[in-house]
């Protein structure tokens, strides 16, 4: 089991890395579907690992001048309300419900990455 959960880890933190992107697109369905995690703390977990996570790519991103100041303050300013009202929406949506609409977000994200 440890096995499995640092081979996640690590393919989240590469994901993450690479592409700014991890958290749900690799973490949640590998709690879900390998580790057997219920889906609320499977998508919370997610949330938690990915913070330190984020905070050391930014400091790589950082260190290279990736990140557009601006564009960054106009984003994280929703992003925050945004956030809140999601982690307090998690409590109220039963499971079958959220693993249905996060397949569509994925599906939809997927299709127009393609596109």
């Amino acid at each position: 089991m440890i096995v499995k959960l640092v081979l996640i880890g690590l393919i989240t933190g590469l994901c993450n890395g690479l592409f700014g992107s991890g958290g749900g697109t690799i973490l949640v369905p590998s709690m879900i579907f390998i580790m057997g995690t219920e889906e609320h703390k499977a998508h919370a977990t997610a949330i938690l690992v990915i913070l330190p996570l984020t905070i050391l790519s930014t400091l790589v991103y950082y260190r290279s001048s990736y990140i557009s100041w601006p564009l960054t303050l106009k984003v994280v300013s929703g992003g925050i309300a945004g956030s809140v009202i999601g982690a307090k929406l998690l409590n109220r949506i039963p499971s079958w419900i959220l693993r249905k609409v996060f397949g569509l977000f994925m599906i939809i994200a997927a299709v127009r990455m393609v596109i």
